[in-house]
């Protein structure tokens, strides 16, 4: 497997990530206006909730993402090839997930959203 090819699937499964934690906020919240059982689902729920206050974590503590740090590995191993030399679809989905902030400014990013999470876990509790 080529360094651009597995820098492109972990960036596409980071996405994944970013999509599981942001995703389930409007779904729970329509969810439990709609009676949908799923959404109190325990597993589900604690799963999600796992899942953004490991990221709320490494960004206290001041660890960058491993899978971020991973791909820039792969990336810095190549050449410097064409406008999209980690693919079109690679370049817009790091566009969309990568921004240019100070790190304070994600870690409070990252806080708001576990409140929501926590809010929502108290507002729409999960059922066994």
């Amino acid at each position: 497997m080529s360094e651009q090819l597995a820098a492109d699937l972990i960036l596409y499964l980071h996405f994944l990530y970013v999509l599981g934690v942001v995703l389930p906020i409007p779904l729970i919240l329509i969810g439990a206006k709609r009676n949908w059982s799923w959404i109190r689902n325990k597993i589900f729920r604690r799963v999600h909730f796992s899942m953004i206050f490991f990221v709320v974590i490494e960004s206290l503590w001041g660890i960058m993402c491993p899978l971020t740090v991973w791909e820039e590995a792969l990336r810095r191993g190549e050449s410097a090839g064409p406008a999209y030399s980690q693919g079109f679809i690679s370049a817009w989905i790091s566009k969309v997930m990568f921004f240019t902030f100070p790190p304070w400014v994600f870690t409070i990013q990252y806080l708001l959203v576990c409140l929501i999470v926590v809010l929502l876990y108290i507002w729409i509790p999960p059922r066994n």
